[in-house]
């Protein structure tokens, strides 16, 4: 699977977590910059957030994707080397069928029996580990929404938006002035208070 995979899984993750409304003070509501816009007549902060750049500029989110990508590599090399292992006694058993190798039916047959149990073992232990990765990347999501969102609460206490967007492409807006574009400011917030962990 391609890093992208990971980085598209991410993006409904993150468009959940930025979706939502910032409740603020109004009374604080002063113009700060143009981002401090007038919606609809009234006196509403608005902001959003580019999901796809956040999410390629995120340090954090990028280490668990490194991760990942590292664990599927494991994964697939692992389930591959036994799958050829498993063919090969296959392929002999086939040739020794052919041949008249066994000293007996009865050995055959166990022999059979025994490719067979160990065939049923390989796929259980694909579902087992596609298993694993779905939930483990399920757990990185969790993390990335709360990562964001205990971010966003620190930040918009100053900040002091009533609402902030997420933007997928042209999934969400189908148009926003660049005034309001927040992203780098958010990136840069997140990436200041994130520290690799040191056995990464």
């Amino acid at each position: 699977m391609k890093r992208t995979n990971f980085i598209l899984k991410g993006f409904l993750a993150l468009a959940i977590v930025l979706g939502f409304t910032q409740c603020a003070n109004n009374g604080n509501a002063t113009a700060e910059t143009a981002a401090a816009g007038v919606a609809g007549g009234s006196n509403m902060k608005i902001a959003y957030v580019e999901i796809d750049s956040l999410l390629t500029k995120y340090n954090f989110w990028n280490d668990l994707n490194e991760q990942m990508i590292k664990k599927e590599e494991n994964i697939r090399t692992t389930l591959n080397e036994k799958g050829r292992k498993l063919e090969k006694e296959a392929q002999e058993f086939q040739r020794k069928i052919e041949n008249n190798g066994f000293t007996s039916r009865e050995r055959a047959e166990q022999e059979q029996a025994r490719l067979m149990k160990q065939q049923q073992d390989l796929q259980a232990l694909q579902q087992k580990l596609t298993e694993e990765l779905a939930a483990e990347n399920q757990k990185n999501s969790l993390q990335l929404r709360d990562s964001i969102n205990s971010f966003l609460k620190v930040y918009n206490q100053d900040k002091g938006y009533d609402l902030i967007i997420s933007n997928t492409g042209f999934d969400n807006l189908l148009y926003a002035n660049p005034a309001f574009n927040i992203t780098n400011e958010i990136v840069e917030g997140l990436n200041a208070r994130y520290t690799p962990s040191a056995n990464k």
